[in-house]
């Protein structure tokens, strides 16, 4: 199993913090570094920035949005990105959700699936640099009846095949992504309840004729290293209930549902209805213990390496670590701490 690190957001007064912590990663062997996006920092600067500052590690969007750019321009961009890095980059994709969607980019939240599907086509069409046509329910290229023609990618990637993967939390969108991505992008993924996931993953693995054998599975976890159990799971409570609570509408949030999958109804219910009367106090103190704990890694190297192994046991192949604490030190330490209890579990490639 390898690791991977999550820098989160950019322009959260931690900018050289995080340059340290992907040269840190860089130095310390981890496999790939990803950026997110919502509606701040966008993820293709940030990745450029972090490719010219490192030197072997892989940089990856976590993701980009798909309503943010049209196919062909994501193509352009990951060609790019790749070029620069020396063969670095990976690309990972997500529908965002209808608040961020249709609120701040103008894209109506519709039929999230057929698009993620055919915008994968066309960035597939568009970088293995044969021209580009395609006529489909969201995109006409060339458009018809005008001077538009048929183009080609002018850039040449560094790789003749760029890893595409997909972020994806339900059942139908998970199944899609085994189907058409090459790695899958995961959060809240505790190993019990692993089935969740790759029963559809694997499910869309078959219908293109594949395993997972091959298929980088890769879940984002929060990381807290303490001898105190409770005050590290405690140091990830606001984070989780952002996403439980926060992150969508009362009606359609992709984290919330997935909470409720793994047995925690109520505690869903009480997450989201205190969050989003902005008691956010309230909402992180919701979030029971046993979910934080299920989905994280807290505690000692020892204690770190059992969780570790429980997620390999489970088929991840890139454990991407995302360090609480905002401090430059605490986002260092979990990063070595990682590569430690890697190494004590034996998992270390």
């Amino acid at each position: 199993m390898r690791l991977g690190i999550n820098l989160g957001y950019w322009g959260l007064g931690m900018d050289a913090d995080n340059i340290a912590v992907a040269q840190e990663a860089d130095r310390l062997g981890y496999s790939v570094c990803w950026a997110a996006e919502a509606y701040g920092s966008d993820a293709a600067t940030v990745l450029s920035y972090v490719a010219a500052k490192t030197e072997r590690i892989d940089v990856g969007s976590a993701i980009f949005q798909i309503p943010a750019r049209t196919p062909a321009m994501t193509a352009m961009t990951a060609a790019t990105l790749d070029t620069l890095s020396g063969g670095r980059f990976r690309l990972g994709l997500g529908v965002s959700g209808p608040q961020v969607s249709e609120g701040w980019y103008g894209v109506k939240f519709d039929k999230p699936l057929a698009r993620t599907r055919e915008y994968v086509e066309i960035i597939r069409k568009a970088m293995s640099r044969e021209r580009l046509v395609h006529e489909g329910a969201n995109w006409t290229l060339p458009l018809p009846g005008g001077p538009g023609k048929p183009l080609k990618l002018t850039v040449h990637p560094v790789r003749e095949h760029i890893p595409l993967y997909i972020a994806a939390i339900g059942p139908k969108n998970l199944e899609q992504t085994g189907e058409i991505a090459d790695g899958w992008l995961g959060i809240f993924f505790a190993p019990e309840h692993a089935a969740l996931s790759l029963d559809p993953l694997r499910a869309g693995r078959a219908k293109a004729g594949q395993t997972l054998d091959g298929f980088d599975l890769c879940p984002t976890v929060t990381i807290s290293v303490g001898e105190d159990i409770k005050a590290a799971a405690d140091a990830q409570r606001s984070y989780a209930a952002l996403y439980i609570g926060g992150m969508g509408s009362k009606d359609k949030n992709f984290y919330n549902q997935l909470t409720r999958r793994m047995g925690y109804e109520q505690a869903a219910d009480d997450i989201q209805e205190k969050y989003l009367a902005k008691d956010y106090a309230g909402a992180a103190a919701a979030v029971p213990h046993e979910l934080i704990d299920a989905t994280s890694l807290l505690g000692d190297t020892a204690r770190i390496a059992d969780r570790m192994q429980a997620y390999a046991d489970a088929g991840v192949t890139t454990l991407t670590l995302a360090p609480a604490g905002f401090t430059l030190d605490e986002r260092v330490r979990a990063l070595r701490t990682g590569v430690e209890a890697l190494e004590r579990a034996g998992l270390a490639e």
